[in-house]
């Protein structure tokens, strides 16, 4: 069970990058984690009450593969993030920083920060046998 704290407080490190007194971003980190709470807790209610998932198309494996989807506070919550951190204000010019993408941009290709070598280098020196380049 402490794999998946490890992996919660990682992606939420990456929330050092936002500007976390913006309203638009405390939105979409709050809705993300009630939708992430809510919508998987309606899903299970559904199947305890009747014995299936609220997706009913005539495909067993695609109501399979959205009841597994939807059931998932993680997978919910991230989708709901993506969707409305590429969405919602996505014009407004502080958006940029506000996201966290100004800082980001600079690794986004290797060659345009000195610093590229060192943040996608292999640990215990095994970058010298297997080269990002």
């Amino acid at each position: 069970m402490e794999s998946w704290g490890g992996a919660a407080s990682a992606g939420l490190g990456l929330l050092q990058y936002c500007n976390l007194n913006s309203f638009r971003t405390k939105f979409i980190i709050g809705f993300s984690f009630f939708m992430g709470l809510s919508v998987p807790q309606y899903f299970n209610d559904y199947v305890v009450n009747t014995g299936s998932g609220p997706v009913r198309t005539h495909s067993a494996w695609f109501n399979t593969v959205m009841l597994v989807i939807f059931t998932s506070p993680a997978v919910v919550a991230a989708m709901v993030a993506v969707f409305l951190d590429n969405t919602f204000a996505r014009k407004h010019p502080s958006t940029r920083k506000d996201s966290g993408r100004h800082w980001w941009a600079k690794f986004k290709y290797f060659d345009k920060d000195a610093r590229s070598a060192e943040f996608y280098s292999l640990t215990l020196n095994l970058t010298k046998y297997f080269p990002s380049v």
